[in-house]
């Protein structure tokens, strides 16, 4: 009997649009009043205004022309993954990375294992400050030089930078477009409760760390180092001219580390977004480039080869957002919201609060933002939990576990699609890993809702 597999990731997508589409012609269509808020600067739910608006049916035709649309609404995503992924091309092409590699695991030897918890550590420590995901995208090239050369699989890499960055995000105290948003909207103290959250999320990382472990001793094979380079960048040796290779090497590695000081720098402190992040990496791919030996038409040529190798990453990020056009579209999210929000208002204060855990975990899948969740569905739970007493501070847990977790299975999170493609690992190939893993962090998460409950955080 042929095994069944899931579709291609941008025929999954295309799905997707479509099911949205047909959905705008079932749903009636309808929209709460928005007003703007000063506290967070955007545009926030006004609770008890939903109505009926005259329906917004999504054709064939235009749920086709969403595809471009949702493309150009992520354009700022888009051209990040394009540039950065040409300059790390570039890198690449000197060889400084399989140097560097090679010498890792040269001295790590028998003790590769340890590369885990620190990866782990460090994405999750990305994903708590800054809500780390898109910018993953074009560090997976260098993710699999390290995992292939230490034997482990391409899905390793996935779980211990992707899905540490998710589990930090969603058990953050401090990451600002999670909890910082909902903790303006709800009109609580920023970092308020961060102790509560502080140990939560070290139970998570434990967890994770734990079981990405687990699986990368379990699937482990003998290391290869030329396996894990691109085919086109074997040839990098002949690139380079006769200066001598390792110090050129250092050098590109020192200017690489440096760039990404300056990025963590500017996200932190500057309040950069994905437009001054992509010139960043772009002025890195040139002066690694030079310095590098590979002179300037070599250089262009590697940015290009990356631009290619992104395009399909890129696409899906494009293909993801364009479900939330359709809808938008339709006019039928917050009849959705809506809709799921009713039966919870009806249920005692505990099982309330499991309930806004799923509401956000359904409301993620249309809905892929956390950010824009936050905005949309926290004016609506927060009247409602102070009416059945519920404190706010949960209302706002039950958000970051359901929409946080989330980002680690939604087929509608442009950047999971796009690093599992620029990863070469299935989306069913991920779910059969992750899905036990997010049942178990899920229920970590509705656990602490509970508790929370139960010591009256506020």
């Amino acid at each position: 009997m042929r095994k069944l597999r899931f579709p291609h990731p941008l025929a999954l997508l295309v799905g997707c649009i479509l099911v949205a589409a047909a959905l705008t012609w079932i749903v009636p269509a309808g929209q709460y009043d928005r007003r703007e808020d000063p506290v967070t600067g955007r545009k926030v739910v006004v609770a008890g205004t939903y109505h009926r608006v005259p329906a917004h049916p999504v054709g064939p035709f235009d749920a086709i022309v969403a595809i471009p649309k949702g493309m150009g609404e992520a354009a700022d995503v888009v051209f990040f993954v394009f540039l950065i992924g040409g300059a790390l091309t570039v890198v690449d092409r000197t060889e400084a990375l399989r140097r560097g590699a090679e010498r890792l695991v040269g001295k790590l030897k028998n003790r590769g294992l340890v590369v885990i918890p620190i990866a782990c550590l460090a994405f999750v420590i990305g994903g708590a400050l800054e809500n780390m995901q898109e910018e993953i995208i074009a560090l997976v090239p260098i993710l699999l030089i390290l995992t292939r050369s230490l034997g482990f699989d391409p899905l390793t890499a996935v779980a211990m930078s992707l899905g540490s960055a998710a589990v930090g995000a969603a058990f953050s105290p401090v990451n600002p477009f999670q909890v910082g948003i909902a903790q303006k909207v709800a009109e609580l103290p920023l970092l308020s409760g961060w102790g509560f959250r502080l140990a939560l999320l070290a139970v998570a990382f434990a967890f994770w760390t734990y079981s990405t472990i687990r699986y990368a001793r379990r699937t482990r094979v003998a290391p290869v180092i030329a396996d894990a380079i691109p085919a086109a960048s074997l040839d990098a040796a002949e690139a380079v001219d006769d200066a001598p290779a390792p110090r050129r090497q250092g050098l590109v590695l020192a200017i690489v580390l440096a760039t990404f000081a300056v990025f963590v720098y500017g996200v932190l402190k500057l309040g950069w977004d994905f437009n001054q992040m992509a010139a960043l990496f772009f002025v890195m791919g040139v002066v690694a480039g030079l310095v590098g030996g590979l002179g300037v038409g070599r250089t262009a040529e590697a940015f290009v080869e990356g631009f290619g190798g992104m395009a399909f990453a890129a696409l899906l990020i494009g293909f993801a957002r364009s479900i939330y056009v359709v809808l938008d579209q339709g006019a039928i999210v917050d009849t959705m919201v809506n809709a799921m929000l009713v039966p919870i208002s009806h249920l005692p204060v505990t099982l309330a609060a499991l309930g806004m855990v799923g509401l956000h975990t359904l409301v993620h899948v249309p809905v892929p933002s956390v950010s824009g969740q936050a905005v949309l569905t926290m004016p609506l739970l927060v009247p409602l939990s102070d009416l059945l007493g519920l404190g706010r501070q949960v209302t706002v847990l039950a958000y970051e576990t359901g929409a946080g977790l989330c980002e680690l299975l939604t087929p509608t999170n442009g950047a999971l699609m796009a690093i599992l493609a620029a990863a070469g690992v299935r989306y069913d190939d991920w779910l059969r890993f992750v899905l036990p893993r997010y049942l178990v962090l899920l229920a970590l998460g509705s656990g602490a809702v509970v508790l929370a409950i139960a010591i009256g955080l506020k």
